[in-house]
């Protein structure tokens, strides 16, 4: 347990910060599973459309490194990748 008052302050923030970092992967998570859906469909234009709206929840997310930028670029590739090779 923390000691001194700066600690045990930290440990209260740190708290609510992990909070606040779970709800933002957890609509990261959100996002690809919407485009996933979307090109399970079937419906091309409609899971572009989906994309092009998670694309900036991915980026916001990456911005606030809560998930590293490369890790953010390979999902926008791989789901634009999926919806490129759609017939």
């Amino acid at each position: 347990m923390a000691n001194t008052a700066q600690a045990r302050k930290r440990a209260r923030q740190a708290i609510v910060q992990r909070a606040h970092n779970m709800a933002q992967r957890s609509e990261l998570r959100t996002a690809i599973k919407k485009v996933r859906a979307a090109i399970a469909s079937g419906d091309k234009a409609a899971a572009a459309t989906v994309l092009q709206s998670s694309m900036s929840v991915v980026d916001r997310i990456a911005d606030k490194k809560i998930i590293h930028k490369n890790k953010a670029a390979r999902h926008k590739s791989r789901l634009a990748q999926a919806i490129k090779s759609m017939a």
